[in-house]
């Protein structure tokens, strides 16, 4: 762990370092980012700007710094699919338990995830590639379980594995960034999560699940 400046930062220096981060993910948690200044990150971390400084160019490098943390987090997603069937009622049980893991990491990273999202949307490079490392720990995951079925002729062969997945994954994303929304058409949290996993069944296997 080094400073910006090159140097090798101590076990007190790499502790105020993640002390910095996580007050910067807390205010996160709270504040627009665009509202968020330096000065604040270091008097909540009770710390000075100037040793803020010494570990992050700007609060945008140290956005950055907690997204790849996100992002390596994320990663794990794909042990939600690993060596999982899609046939019989194991077949819902992998659809429940990925739509479960799914939003379930979006909740606890929504702030984080939010800056994401905003920063890809506004063709920052550094924050697509990102969003495109967790979405491909799911996304590539499902294509090479839609093209297993399909090759065993368990869907049909019009189907493009890469699209159906992609279609999916975006689906996912899109659901678990509006989870507080859905109550404001009447869905509970609990009827959510079936609902999405029913969506998911169809999609890789183009069957209702065996319940």
């Amino acid at each position: 762990m080094r400073t910006v400046d090159g140097r090798v930062a101590g076990r007190r220096g790499q502790a105020t370092r993640q002390k910095l981060l996580d007050c910067l993910s807390e205010m996160l948690s709270s504040s627009p980012y665009r509202d968020v200044k330096v000065i604040d990150v270091a008097r909540r971390a009770g710390t000075s700007p100037a040793t803020f400084y010494q570990y992050f160019p700007d609060v945008e490098g140290a956005v950055l710094e907690i997204a790849e943390q996100m992002a390596a987090e994320g990663a794990g997603l794909t042990e939600l699919l690993e060596g999982r069937a899609w046939t019989g009622k194991s077949g819902w049980q992998t659809a429940q338990e990925l739509v479960d893991g799914f939003l379930d990491f979006w909740r606890r990273n929504d702030a984080i995830l939010r800056v994401v999202d905003l920063g890809a949307a506004e063709g920052d490079k550094r924050f697509y590639k990102i969003r495109m490392k967790i979405l491909n720990s799911v996304n590539n995951s499902l294509a090479d379980s839609i093209a297993e079925l399909q090759a065993k002729g368990r869907v049909d062969k019009d189907v493009n594995p890469a699209a159906v997945a992609g279609s999916l994954v975006a689906m996912l994303a899109a659901v678990a960034a509006h989870q507080k929304g859905f109550t404001s058409w009447g869905v509970k949290q609990a009827e959510l999560k079936p609902n999405l996993a029913l969506l998911v069944h169809l999609g890789v296997t183009g069957k209702k699940p065996s319940k």
